[in-house]
């Protein structure tokens, strides 16, 4: 009888010492990081084809992993842009639809509703460590603050870069192409709290990734997930003295350089600390690049037109998956979005998403883990809460068009619409409406099944 109780108690730790260290393996969970850049064009990295802004670790990423050539935000603008990425949610369904205001100012009393659920807030509830730096632009009172949606800590500039100018007689010239960190009285944030004011832009990337490069090793040891938004390359444009006149593109190749090198530290220190295969890291922008600030602009490449327009240039992002071990390397033609995010994310981590609303992303993870076809074959063109253009499959049409965001004050509405064959002509210059009516009508009906289920929310933008 003793014998019998020995071998009783053995056995639990016999199995634990075998079976449990797999069955721990095979449940953990995996970190994810965001980086999310403010204005950067199509045509902006070495491995979308720019010609002298220097970027090997982004091309470096995008060669271990796969650079999708047809990924797009659901938005023109910054705010209703960070909000769908957050929501997996058009702007029309979570009321950050840029209405009459297009995105969050200083002087805005609202932001992201409580009720919104974050990739955050759904993390979070699933057990990770989640932390957002940078900027946020979903709304800088106490109520809409990251840490009021679900992330454990919050380092940044709340809104554009831009905004709070400081009193002063200056040009726009001197304001912008000469720029200064007192010029902007922008504050830079820790959770709740003002910590400086004007934040030092100069620094600000460098801080940034400081910052995610000390969250990473405090995290090390549970599952995390890591929102990086730059407020750069959005003008006015700050580098530190490092990258000053480093690069051949001038000021703004300059600032993307700062930020190739800041993705070559994160992804270092994963590698260094062994969680590099346990990490998936995901680049791209809200929007296409600022074009009417000429050289301090980016560039959409091939594409037509930028930021404030649902031309491609102005929707279309150059964007990198990351996982070693996990992602086989190569480029991606098929569609994705911002949208997609959440329930990719949701997927490869077994969090829930959230069941009582409409959500607007699918899982992409048939894509980068098993080579199929992306389940995404529509995508939808908002402009403000009016939707202007649909693409399907290969084509695109547009119902209204509205040139970038300084320029034509009214838009130009389309009856029959434009038709662009996006494979043969990304630059949308040919309109082929007149060889395709079957086309037109197909995408019409999908317009309309869409709009039919589209509940508008209030619009948050419009209010002061």
């Amino acid at each position: 009888m003793t014998n019998y109780r020995h071998c009783r108690t053995l056995l639990p730790l016999l199995l634990a010492a075998f079976v449990l260290p797999g069955a721990a393996a095979a449940e953990k969970l995996p970190n994810i990081v965001v980086i999310f850049c403010d204005d950067l064009g199509y045509g902006d990295l070495g491995c979308f084809g720019h010609p002298t802004i220097a970027t090997p670790n982004l091309d470096q990423m995008a060669h271990e992993g796969q650079r999708w050539t047809e990924f797009y935000v659901a938005a023109c603008v910054c705010t209703p842009s960070r909000a769908a990425l957050q929501t997996g949610r058009y702007p029309i369904r979570n009321g950050m639809c840029s209405g009459q205001r297009r995105v969050l100012f200083p002087d805005s009393k609202s932001g992201l509703q409580p009720s919104e659920i974050t990739i955050g807030r759904m993390l979070k509830d699933h057990g990770y460590a989640t932390h957002c730096v940078g900027k946020w632009h979903l709304g800088h009172l106490k109520p809409h603050l990251p840490t009021s949606h679900g992330y454990d800590s919050y380092f940044g500039i709340p809104y554009s870069n831009d905004m709070d100018a400081a009193p002063a007689k200056l040009t726009r010239k001197q304001r912008f192409w000469s720029p200064q960190v007192e010029y902007w009285n922008v504050p830079l944030m820790r959770d709740m709290e003002i910590v400086e004011r004007p934040a030092n832009q100069h620094t600000i990337t460098k801080r940034y990734t400081e910052e995610v490069q000390q969250l990473i090793r405090k995290n090390k040891d549970q599952p995390f997930f890591i929102y990086l938004a730059h407020n750069l390359p959005h003008v006015p444009l700050f580098v530190s003295e490092k990258f000053s006149g480093a690069s051949r593109r001038g000021l703004y190749g300059d600032v993307v350089e700062e930020i190739d090198w800041s993705v070559g530290q994160i992804l270092g220190t994963l590698r260094e600390l062994n969680l590099a295969e346990n990490t998936l890291v995901v680049f791209t922008s809200d929007n296409g690049p600022w074009k009417s600030f000429q050289d301090h602009g980016g560039s959409a490449g091939l594409l037509r037109d930028g930021k404030g327009s649902t031309w491609e240039g102005g929707m279309r992002e150059p964007t990198i998956f990351w996982w070693p071990g996990k992602i086989s390397p190569r480029v991606v033609s098929g569609m994705g979005s911002t949208l997609d995010l959440m329930p990719t994310f949701a997927a490869i981590s077994g969090a829930k998403l959230p069941a009582d609303r409409k959500l607007d992303g699918y899982d992409l993870g048939p894509v980068l883990f098993h080579g199929q076809v992306s389940p995404r074959n529509e995508m939808f063109y908002y402009h403000g809460s009016e939707l202007y253009a649909v693409r399907q499959g290969s084509f695109k049409a547009h119902y209204k068009t509205k040139t970038s965001y300084v320029g034509q004050k009214e838009a130009v509405v389309h009856d029959p619409p434009l038709l662009f064959h996006l494979g043969h002509d990304p630059s949308e210059q040919w309109d082929v409406a007149a060889d395709h009516s079957e086309v037109l009508e197909s995408i019409g009906k999908l317009r309309q099944q869409h709009l039919d289920g589209v509940e508008p929310a209030e619009d948050q933008l419009v209010k002061r």
